[in-house]
């Protein structure tokens, strides 16, 4: 079964928010402890998010505010880590902002796994317009959630099956490409072995 990494934002995710409700109802859902969500360290983050994903390869990551950025940010400076896909909840603008500043610009490159942004039209924290300009540069469908605050308790989202549905379509995305991969894989050992023993 496929696990599902919860990546919180500054501060975690507490309850009643809808990543503590998603991995106290999931067996196959672990949430990322993060070191002080209060004052966020970019190359901390990124180190135990790392660790995470090598203990858990082949994980769907789901990321909400700075968790999304900060998945965004190992998909570009850790490529070889072994990352199934991954659902971007409400990113966070960073570059200049209160208490995530250090962040830095967000990456602006095509990430080389499935992805999905959701997006809101009314969220404090980055603008719909700036959501949808990311999710093409890093190639990802995005979702219009309309007038949906920052997807948070604060705009009324703590149970929401509508994020565990995005992750299954998200799962099914990635499922073709990694069986592909299986079969250029073996084509290629078959070629080369062929190669080797041919007269």
């Amino acid at each position: 079964m496929t696990k599902t990494l919860i990546v919180p934002g500054l501060d975690a995710s507490p309850a009643p928010h809808w990543q503590h409700w998603w991995a106290a109802t999931e067996h196959d859902a672990i949430t990322v402890e993060l070191s002080q969500p209060d004052r966020p360290s970019p190359a901390l983050w990124e180190t135990e998010l790392a660790g995470m994903i090598l203990r858990h390869p082949d994980s769907i990551l789901v990321g909400h505010s700075l968790g999304a950025v900060l998945i965004a940010r190992i998909l570009t400076t850790w490529p070889h880590l072994r990352v199934r896909a991954a659902l971007l909840v409400a990113p966070a603008e960073t570059e200049g902002a209160e208490r995530i500043g250090q962040f830095g610009a967000i990456p602006q490159i095509r990430l080389e796994v499935p992805t999905t942004v959701v997006a809101s039209r009314n969220d404090p924290w980055m603008s719909f317009g700036r959501a949808r300009h990311l999710a093409r540069a890093w190639g990802s469908e995005i979702i219009d959630m309309g007038f949906a605050g920052h997807i948070n308790v604060a705009s009324g989202f703590g149970p929401w099956a509508y994020g565990k549905d995005l992750r299954d379509e998200l799962a099914q995305r990635a499922a073709p490409a990694t069986h592909l991969a299986s079969r250029i894989t073996r084509t290629a050992q078959s070629h080369r072995l062929s190669t080797r023993i041919a007269p």
